[in-house]
C-alpha cells in the first residue's frame, strides 16, 4: 500500500471553533492524526509536545509560569500528561479571551478528569477526532447517516449477483492511518506495537495500574465479545479479576478511546426493555488484531466477524455524525423477547434505527427488531435501515420508511432509485 493523504471532514468544525473560542481541544486515540490536523490547518502556530520530557517537567513544576511564557497562539500536544496545566490556562484565558489562543490535543478524555469541565466551561470547545472513517479513506462526499436523517433513501435494484466488495478489508484494516499503508501482516504488527506503547506510557499517565498485562488481557477479551451486552461478572470470571477491578479497567480503556459503551435506549412507557449497555471496540482494525481475525476468515461459517462488523458500522456512523450533527445521541435497543436493534439514533424527539447483518440476503425475520422499535418509538419513529452485504436497496415490509441497504453505502454514493 502507498501513503495517501486522507481528508479529515471535521476540519471545518475545528476552524469554526478557533474563530470564536479561546481554547479548542481535539481529543481522540493516539495516532489518528490530531496533531497533523491542527498543524495543517494553521502551520504558523507554535507547537509544544508533552512527549518531550524536558517540557513536561517544566510544565509540571510551574504551570502558571509555563503558560505565561507561551506564544500568543500555540498547540499543546498530549496535554493529558500534565492536567495541572488546565487551571493555568483558565487563568490566562480569563485575562485574555481572544479566540483561538490555545489548541490542546489529548489521547485521553480530559472531560473525565475531575473538575476539568467546570474550570474551562464557556472557554473551551471539545472536538473528538476518531480514526479515519471509510468515507474519508475513500474520499467520498456521500454520508449515509445524512441520507438516513434527511429521508433520501429509496429502493434501487442492482443487477449484480455477488455480495458487495471491500467490506472485509475495511473491517480488518480499520481507521488508523499508519496500518492502512501496510500489508495485512505488517498492519497486525503495528497494532501490537501500538498497544504496547499505550500500556507502557499512556495508561500510567491517567491511572495507577501496576499490571498492564491484565489490562491488555481484558481488552483482548472485549475484542472477542465486541458488540455484546456488558456482563461484569462474566468478564471477572474469565479474567480472574475482581469486579471492581474490571470496572476500573473499563473506565481506563474508555478514557483512552479504545472502547466505547453504548447505553440502552429506553422510554418510561416502554416496558420489558433490557437496560444493560453494549461494549464496542472503537476501531475494528485494532479489534481484529486482538481477536486474530484476518480477511481470509471473512467466510468462516462460525460468523466470527458478526460482532466486529457491528462495531465497525457503529463507529462509521458515529464518525459521520461528527460532521453532520454532533448533537445526535446513540444507543441500542433490546427487549426481553430478544428483539434488538444494533444502533438507535436520536435527534430531539426524532428516532431512527440501524440493524447490521453480514448476510448478502434479507429474510422477513431480519426486520423484527426494527418493527418493535418503531412500535415502541411511536410518533418519534422516522425510519430505519438494515445494512447487509447484498447489492440492492429494498423496502422492509410493514415497517414505515425502513430499507435494507448495501453495506458499502457507508462510503459510496446511493445508486439511482427505481423509477
Amino acid at each position: 500500500m502507498t501513503v495517501t493523504h486522507h481528508p479529515r471532514y471535521l476540519q471545518q468544525q475545528v476552524l469554526d471553533a478557533l474563530s470564536d473560542t479561546p481554547v479548542v481541544c481535539i481529543l481522540g486515540p493516539r495516532q489518528v492524526g490530531k496533531t497533523t490536523l491542527a498543524r495543517q490547518l494553521q502551520p504558523e502556530r507554535s507547537y509544544v509536545s508533552f512527549d518531550d520530557a524536558t517540557l513536561l517537567a517544566a510544565a509540571r513544576y510551574d504551570p502558571i509560569g509555563f503558560v505565561a511564557g507561551l506564544p500568543q497562539q500555540v498547540i499543546l500536544d498530549e496535554v493529558q500528561r500534565v492536567p495541572e496545566l488546565l487551571s493555568a490556562i483558565k487563568l490566562s484565558v480569563d485575562n485574555d479571551r481572544r479566540p483561538g489562543r490555545f489548541v490542546l490535543t489529548g489521547s485521553a478524555n480530559l472531560l473525565l478528569l475531575p473538575g476539568v469541565q467546570e474550570s474551562l466551561a464557556g472557554r473551551m470547545e471539545v472536538i473528538y477526532l476518531n480514526p479515519l472513517s471509510e468515507q474519508e479513506k475513500q474520499h467520498s462526499q456521500h454520508s449515509l447517516i445524512e441520507s438516513l436523517l434527511s429521508g433520501q433513501i429509496r429502493p434501487a435494484i442492482s443487477g449484480l449477483q455477488s455480495p458487495v466488495s471491500g467490506v472485509a478489508e475495511a473491517v480488518v484494516w480499520g481507521g488508523y492511518p499508519e496500518p492502512n499503508t501496510r500489508t495485512e501482516p505488517r498492519a497486525r504488527q503495528w497494532f501490537r506495537q501500538y498497544l504496547n506503547a499505550i500500556i507502557q506510557r499512556d495508561v500510567q499517565d491517567i491511572a495507577n495500574i501496576r499490571d498492564g498485562d491484565e489490562l491488555l488481557r481484558l481488552l483482548q477479551l472485549i475484542a472477542l465479545r465486541t458488540g455484546s451486552l456488558i456482563n461484569i461478572s462474566n468478564l471477572a470470571q474469565d479474567t480472574g479479576l475482581q469486579r471492581d477491578t474490571i470496572g476500573r479497567y473499563l473506565s481506563v480503556l474508555e478514557r483512552l478511546f479504545l472502547i466505547r459503551t453504548l447505553p440502552a435506549w429506553h422510554r418510561n412507557a416502554a416496558k420489558r426493555l433490557i437496560k444493560a449497555p453494549k461494549i464496542h471496540i472503537v476501531d475494528s482494525g485494532l479489534g481484529c488484531a486482538l481477536a486474530n481475525l484476518k480477511t481470509a476468515d471473512w467466510h468462516r461459517p462460525d460468523n466470527a466477524f458478526g460482532g466486529m462488523l457491528e462495531s465497525f458500522v457503529v463507529q462509521q456512523l458515529i464518525c459521520q455524525a461528527g460532521w453532520v450533527d454532533n448533537e445526535l445521541r446513540f444507543s441500542h435497543y433490546r427487549d426481553k423477547d430478544q428483539l434488538e436493534v444494533d444502533l438507535v439514533i436520536e435527534q430531539d424527539d426524532r428516532l431512527w434505527g440501524v440493524e447490521i447483518k453480514k448476510a448478502a440476503s434479507v429474510q422477513g425475520k431480519d426486520g423484527r427488531g426494527l418493527a418493535r422499535l418503531a412500535e415502541q418509538a411511536g410518533h418519534s419513529w422516522q425510519g430505519g435501515i438494515l445494512l447487509y452485504t447484498g447489492t440492492s436497496t429494498l423496502p422492509l415490509s410493514l415497517i414505515p420508511n425502513a430499507f435494507a441497504v448495501p453495506m458499502d453505502q457507508l462510503w459510496t454514493a446511493i445508486p439511482n432509485s427505481l423509477s
